[in-house]
């Protein structure tokens, strides 16, 4: 009976390979890149690049396991939930409001570790953040919403009041 199971979930597994999601690999120009707003420094470009595009961009470098389901499948999930939270390649598109908003939660989310994951710098080593690196992610952050404060008017900014 043991053995049945083993080969029917082996046979499910090599089934598996064969479907595979959609990629994140939107190359070229984003028209809709924070930089056609706001300055990003090569500094903070390198930080982005290193430690937040995979998820939050429309464009992912794929490592080779992800050639492997249900890893895939997993990697794929949490690309679009890090995307729907933040896309750095359609930040332009974003109210105002949303993208005060964003900022803020990218100084937060750096300020107290959240971001990168754990398990995002586990296996991606070269993406956890020098305390350098954190204070510049936040200096540009907080930089940018203190531009907007000066271009927009502050009810269109601050979220309504509950």
């Amino acid at each position: 009976m043991v053995k049945k199971i083993f080969i029917a979930l082996l046979v499910i597994l090599v089934i598996m390979q064969f479907f595979h999601p959609k990629r994140n690999n939107m190359q070229g120009n984003q028209p809709d890149h924070i930089s056609r707003l706001y300055p990003v420094s090569p500094a903070v470009k390198t930080i982005l690049d290193k430690a937040c595009n995979d998820c939050h961009s429309n464009y992912t470098a794929y490592p080779w396991y992800s050639n492997v389901q249900p890893i895939d499948w997993w990697m794929t999930d949490h690309i679009i939930e890090g995307k729907r939270e933040l896309n750095f390649d359609e930040f332009s598109m974003y109210a105002p409001r949303r993208q005060y908003h964003k900022l803020e939660e990218i100084m937060k989310e750096v300020k107290e570790e959240e971001m990168p994951l754990n398990s995002y710098t586990w296996i991606h080593k070269n993406a956890k953040l020098s305390q350098a690196e954190k204070d510049t992610l936040i200096n540009w952050a907080g930089g940018i919403r203190e531009q907007m404060k000066s271009r927009y008017p502050a009810d269109s900014l601050e979220r309504p009041k509950k």
